[in-house]
């Protein structure tokens, strides 16, 4: 039985609280380095769905925890960023709400049906009833060999993600990690135009969801480690149609090996906006602009549809670093973008 490290546990009862918290033990982690004492002393724990198997593993063993289950807000609401002019507001989610009230919120199910399926596609009951929307946003990279207890790892060899000094275990000639970007929510969430409040000790601002990610699998997002994501903020639904198609070697809990998510704004039955997202073929969720423009003017005809699932067929780069084959996750990729670019279109 693998058992996790010990550590202490912090559970602040504010962002505030908790940033300030943060702050504080990354001064000592920093004073740490300049004394020879390098390392990942601090970190934020939400649901802990996936840090906690992490600790186990070995794959991080921090000394410190700072739980954010008491401070993040958990609600679903109206509002948000208020548009231009007169449409209404969008939604916004606490990164402390559960997959669980995502998936089964009336608001989310009807006007950003993609976030919906993506959150259901998650796991298990008992795994979504525990994990967040926020954590899911933050999810670690994985990879084949990476994600391995630490018997396994130190018989095999170390990796970069674990070691930098070494070289990548599935491209020996890379300059980068690339463990695999594999959270489900974020693709839709892009095409969804989604938001994100992100809280330090120095205050708080607002990033566009396409904007917090890089292609490295060890340094996988662009904000800081003083930073809290606390609020997804989505714009409003109307016109928008949108659905997420995941591909996983069993029907439920595993991770996607290929996920794709469309959305699609209609007026009068022609695409006046559009974004095709993917994830679990790269080191980062990406947004396919070309598939976009492909769409946009045209009334979802097969052969609109077609040069889409093209666009994203050519830029998606699967390695040899999960389930299922690279030819396999390559063809998928167009596949699951016509399908899911068809199921919107107007009856």
């Amino acid at each position: 039985m693998l058992r996790l490290p010990r550590f202490q546990l912090h559970t602040p009862a504010t962002v505030e609280d908790a940033a300030l918290l943060l702050r504080e033990h990354h001064a000592a982690e920093q004073d740490g380095a300049k004394t020879g004492t390098p390392g990942i002393t601090v970190m934020l724990v939400a649901g802990g769905t996936d840090l906690y198997p992490n600790m186990k593993r070995r794959q991080f063993t921090p000394s410190t925890l700072i739980a954010l289950g008491r401070a993040l807000p958990r609600g679903i609401q109206n509002g948000g960023l208020r548009p231009a002019g007169p449409l209404p507001l969008g939604v916004t989610i606490g990164a402390g709400a559960t997959l669980a009230a995502v998936a089964s919120d009336t608001r989310v199910l009807s006007g950003y049906r993609a976030l919906a399926e993506s959150a259901i596609a998650i796991s298990t009951p008992q795994l979504r009833n525990m994990g967040t929307i926020g954590g899911n946003l933050c999810l670690d990279t994985r990879c084949n060999w990476y994600d391995q207890s630490l018997f396994w790892r130190m018989a095999e060899g170390m990796c970069m993600k674990t070691d930098p000094s070494v070289v990548c275990r599935v491209a020996p000639s890379s300059p980068r990690c690339l463990a695999v970007a594999s959270a489900d929510m974020v693709p839709a969430l892009l095409a969804l135009g989604a938001s994100a409040r992100v809280v330090n000790s120095e205050g708080e601002r607002v990033i566009a969801l396409a904007d917090m990610y890089r292609d490295d699998g060890i340094s996988h997002l662009t904000i800081g480690r003083d930073d809290i994501v606390t609020e997804v903020i989505l714009p409003p639904a109307d016109g928008w149609r949108s659905t997420y198609l995941k591909l996983r070697d069993r029907g439920s809990f595993d991770f996607p090996i290929v996920g794709v998510a469309a959305a699609v704004r209609l007026d009068g039955g022609i695409v006046r906006e559009a974004r095709l997202a993917m994830t679990a073929v790269g080191s980062r969720p990406m947004l396919v602009a070309a598939a976009a423009a492909a769409l946009i003017g045209s009334r979802l005809e097969d052969d609109a549809i077609a040069a889409a699932a093209a666009a994203a067929h050519k830029i998606a780069r699967p390695m040899d670093n999960t389930s299922g084959t690279i030819a396999q996750r390559k063809k998928t990729v167009p596949v699951f973008a016509t399908r899911a670019l068809a199921s919107l279109r107007e009856n």
